[in-house]
């Protein structure tokens, strides 16, 4: 048993697994993305006995891997998506509220080549209505001389001027880890890499789970359960049929260093081959660049990649948008991708203009639900709830929306530190915000170079984020796999100096978990190898 990673996870969740799981629960969730996350607080934050496992690591599959934007979707609004839209526009505005340090504002500058100005005011209008859902005013015409001051590397030729306007961003990723965290903070419980064998059953009626534990291989747990909620996301319906057929898309991104393509807001462009949407924003202390939207066929069991196709596209938006930055793939950190849950619509539409609605379906005993948006996941929890109320006889709760997170105290530091940075560990860490300042050793609250991410974060999540695998620290309790040339590979010996004892990994077991990274990172994270003849779907 990993007696670091283990033993300190929200109270020894792990350790104490056996008797965990032979508890009777009134919700067991099945899914730790951030819509099952979502599910597990609002259940537990109303009082009812709730119980999360994942079949990987928390946020392993697309909650990590999204575009990291909190937003509206501009797009949706402009293919009729109004309800979506402004659903979207008013969760966002709650987790810049709730969330401050882990969802921050983002402000986009979209470059007008030209456009008619008919055209304009229509994007205008729309935009209008974009605020008025948020209940501000943020929108406004810059001239060329203007937009170019704002954004000094876009293309002049043809510039007529552009639009700025603000979304939000987020780590989508620890996102997951702060909403497990509350829910916690309300008696709920979540493990990781547990899955599911099969459903209890009581005649036709779902009453619980088989469910093993992938970790230590500790055998079968019947749990039993009022309530089952699927919340696979892409995977969900795999334990029920009678769901709506879903179309897995897949997104890939770029991350450059911040230097190659330094931006102070977002760029929004179209892309000059096909007219969709890319863009190209600052986090965590890299450019991250997104994204591409094809029908995923290599299945769901291993970790989607990059294909060569969609690194030339994005490449070639860039090459167009920045021309004097003469960017290259040898400019590119990292590579992620990830598959989206998205409806089929069955008109065999293009990719990017399906909508993003979610869809729950009901049986006796199990719940599913399934699509949506990061941004709305409190929405998607909230209407799972709705429906899954006839099922829980005696729970009547109202479903009010209420804060997303209790308000935490900011941590007092051992030497200064700046506001920002007190606010981000915040942000990202909640309530434990202070342990982890705490726990930090000499040069441990410094940043690692090249990222935002500080030293102490890696001891932390070493020590009380259940991490079971050096990919669960460096792909999702930290970033800087993604942010690091060669997943971190020059920083090997410090991060293993900092986490190895906290994790509680003798020699062989950290060699065996390092080759095992690298190799992963390789294959899923670095640019892709290999030529495809895979098109990238028009929009």
């Amino acid at each position: 048993m990993n007696a670091g990673g283990h033993a300190n996870w929200q109270g020894g969740w792990r350790a104490s697994l056996p008797e965990l799981l032979t508890r009777e629960w009134d919700v067991l969730v099945i899914g730790g993305g951030i819509t099952g996350a979502g599910i597990l607080l609002e259940a537990s934050r109303r009082g009812l006995r709730a119980l999360l496992v994942e079949g990987r690591d928390f946020a392993w599959g697309t909650s990590s891997r999204s575009s990291k934007l909190v937003h509206g979707g501009l797009r949706y609004l402009a293919q009729g998506h109004v309800k979506l839209t402004r659903e979207a526009v008013r969760e966002r505005e709650a987790l810049l509220r709730d969330a401050p340090g882990l969802v921050e504002p983002q402000r986009f500058a979209f470059p007008d080549y030209g456009a008619s100005s008919r055209k304009r005011r229509t994007m205008l209008a729309g935009l209008a209505l974009y605020d008025l859902f948020a209940g501000r005013r943020e929108r406004h015409w810059q001239d060329a001389s203007e937009f170019a001051l704002l954004a000094p590397n876009v293309a002049r030729a043809g510039l007529a001027g552009g639009i700025v306007y603000t979304d939000a961003k987020t780590d989508d990723a620890r996102l997951v880890l702060r909403t497990l965290l509350e829910a916690r903070r309300h008696g709920a419980a979540a493990v990781n890499y547990i899955t599911v064998r099969s459903l209890l059953k009581d005649g036709d009626k779902v009453t619980g789970a088989v469910l093993r534990d992938e970790a230590d291989g500790a055998g079968l747990f019947e749990v039993r359960a009022r309530l089952v909620i699927d919340a696979g996301g892409v995977w969900a319906g795999q334990l029920a049929t009678g769901g709506p057929r879903l179309r897995p898309l897949r997104g890939s991104h770029l991350l450059l260093p911040s230097w190659r393509l330094p931006l102070a807001q977002a760029i929004s462009l179209m892309h000059p081959v096909d007219g969709r949407p890319v863009f190209a924003f600052p986090w965590e202390g890299a450019t991250l660049v997104g994204t591409t939207d094809v029908d995923h066929r290599d299945g769901l069991a291993l970790e989607a990649a990059i294909t060569r196709p969609e690194l030339d596209y994005l490449l070639q938006a860039l090459q167009a948008q920045f021309p004097e930055l003469a960017l290259q793939e040898t400019d590119v950190i990292a590579t992620y991708a990830g598959v989206r849950p998205v409806l089929d619509s069955g008109t065999g539409d293009a990719p990017s203009t399906l909508g993003r609605e979610h869809a729950i379906w009901c049986g006796k005993g199990l719940v599913s639900v399934t699509g949506g948006k990061l941004t709305t996941f409190r929405a998607i929890a909230l209407d799972v709830l709705r429906q899954a109320r006839p099922q829980l006889p005696g729970w009547n709760d109202a479903l009010a929306p209420c804060p997303i997170y209790a308000p935490v105290e900011t941590p007092t530091a051992p030497r200064r530190m700046p506001a920002p940075l007190l606010r981000r560990l915040t942000g990202r860490h909640g309530p434990q915000a202070q342990a982890l300042v705490d726990a930090a050793q000499d040069g441990e609250l410094e940043h690692i170079p090249g990222t935002e991410t500080l030293w102490a974060e890696l001891r932390w999540a070493a020590r009380a984020e259940a991490v079971e695998h050096l990919d669960d620290l460096l792909l999702r309790r930290t970033r800087i796999g993604l942010l690091l040339r060669g997943g971190g590979a020059g920083h090997m010996d410090r991060i293993r100096a900092i986490c190895q004892a906290e994790l509680g990994w003798n020699d062989a077991r950290w060699e065996q978990e390092q080759a095992a990274y690298t190799a992963l990172w390789s294959r899923h994270y670095s640019l892709p190898s290999a030529a495809s003849n895979e098109p990238i779907t028009a929009a």
